[in-house]
């Protein structure tokens, strides 16, 4: 091979790289870079007295009874840790999946957030998209977009958190992106799904749906590992 193709192979493979560098970033906007700013110093103080560190992988874990969402930060050996609890301001809807466009109803399943769902441009200060309808949900013929976690306090099928804790959910997720997790999951409960609260809910039309969910709750509430999830014939295949 002649020395100019060589050049010019090796031009193109490095912008190549620094393009898909760039694709795999969140985007930026004045708002974002000074709300990570703001928020970057308080939590990594927070951060460092559990051992963990920001910019290392999160899973977000989303309860609707008790209007609570949880980030977890994994830690030197894999293991996720509990790092802040966030009362969540409002959703709309009760519990139960979305099942269709203008339900008025906030999602319910697994979903996973790369960068390009990331919104630092959000109309509700910051936001990230869940990425519904996922495949199970398609596969369910359900409908519906841009059902966000974002910031302020009103919801159409959204997750509102106030500006204050979507600043530092958004800044570790942010990190976390940037720093190489292809995406981190959300994992969205009705409530926690343990036996006792599980069978309390029996002869609710959702049961048969919420026993499917208990299986990603409890494999992660085994291992402190977020679960593998894909979908099969309709149906969530959770493999620890």
């Amino acid at each position: 091979m002649r020395t100019t193709e060589t050049v010019a192979i090796v031009v193109l493979f490095m912008a190549l790289l620094a393009w898909s560098a760039d694709a795999a970033a969140p985007a930026e906007s004045a708002r974002s870079e000074a709300a990570i700013a703001r928020v970057t110093p308080k939590l990594q103080r927070a951060l460092a007295k559990k051992k963990l560190e920001l910019g290392a992988p999160i899973l977000i874990r989303i309860f609707k009874e008790t209007k609570e969402l949880e980030v977890w930060v994994s830690a030197a050996n894999r293991r996720y840790l509990l790092f802040k609890t966030y009362p969540i301001c409002t959703y709309s809807g009760g519990l139960g999946p979305k099942l269709r466009t203008g339900d008025w109803q906030a999602p319910e399943g697994f979903y996973q957030v790369a960068a390009a769902r990331m919104n630092p441009h959000s109309k509700f200060h910051l936001s990230f998209d869940l990425g519904y309808p996922n495949a199970y949900d398609r596969a369910w013929q359900r409908t519906g977009s841009a059902l966000m976690v974002h910031g302020s306090c009103v919801s159409i099928g959204c997750y509102a958190m106030g500006d204050s804790g979507i600043e530092e959910i958004y800044t570790l997720a942010e990190a976390a992106l940037r720093q190489g997790q292809p995406a981190f999951d959300v994992h969205v409960f009705p409530f926690r799904l343990t036996d006792e609260a599980l069978a309390s809910y029996k002869t609710h039309h959702w049961y048969n749906f919420w026993k499917e969910l208990k299986r990603g709750y409890d494999a992660f509430e085994k291992t402190r590992i977020p679960p593998a999830i894909t979908v099969r014939d309709k149906h969530y295949v959770i493999r620890p």
